[in-house]
């Protein structure tokens, strides 16, 4: 009898553990914007800063639209030069090595979505792994995870906005939130790696969305 107790209480436990992970991420999602907010974007262009090291600073130009479409400039000497970006077929960066812009085979554009919105019909299992610290704020801890690849993100606890993200090697900062129409943005992100040999940091003074973009865009 006590070991079906026990089983019950686990059982109830990971229920809840697990409902409580859906409704972070569905708080994230409604008081950001909302569902069907986040749907209606189609297209964004940031405009900022590219921040490397400690001097370097170039003014960056991100161009995305929906499915996965997506293009990085920055200005290197008074030049408008791409950095990264996908086309919808081939997908490319800059080889600094060679100085010119490569195209890789083996590309994987990422989405226009974060992975927590429709997460469970993209397959993702969500699990909460408490709260936790970050600075002097306190965040929740969700994990999402699909076969072997799993993301951690920190959400405020009291704005419920995304702080931080863990995936593969790299980590992600975000912070200046700001109303971007009927959505709030960061407009400041803070990339850091284990190695350190791609770490940056960029400053956007300007987002624009569901703008029209040529069909050329994403060209290189």
């Amino acid at each position: 009898m006590k070991k079906l107790f026990l089983v019950f209480v686990l059982f109830v436990s990971g229920l809840a553990a697990a409902q409580t992970a859906k409704e972070i991420i569905s708080q994230n999602i409604e008081r950001s914007g909302g569902l069907t907010n986040w749907k209606l974007l189609n297209s964004t262009i940031l405009q900022g800063k590219l921040t490397l090291g400690i001097k370097d600073e170039y003014p960056i130009k991100i161009y995305q639209q929906r499915p996965n479409l997506t293009k990085t400039t920055i200005v290197i000497n008074k030049k408008k030069t791409a950095i990264e970006g996908f086309d919808g077929k081939k997908g490319y960066a800059m080889n600094y090595a060679a100085n010119k812009l490569q195209e890789y085979p083996n590309y994987t554009p990422e989405s226009f979505d974060t992975d927590f919105i429709d997460w469970e019909a993209k397959g993702f299992e969500a699990k909460y792994l408490g709260k936790e610290k970050i600075g002097n704020t306190y965040t929740h801890k969700v994990e999402l995870t699909k076969n072997v690849n799993k993301t951690l993100y920190y959400f405020d606890t009291k704005t419920y906005m995304l702080i931080k993200e863990i995936k593969n090697d790299e980590t992600l900062q975000y912070s200046d939130y700001r109303n971007v129409g009927a959505l709030m943005m960061p407009f400041r992100i803070e990339a850091s790696s284990a190695k350190k040999d791609s770490d940056y940091v960029i400053t956007l003074y300007k987002i624009e969305t569901n703008k029209v973009l040529p069909p050329n865009t994403f060209k290189f």
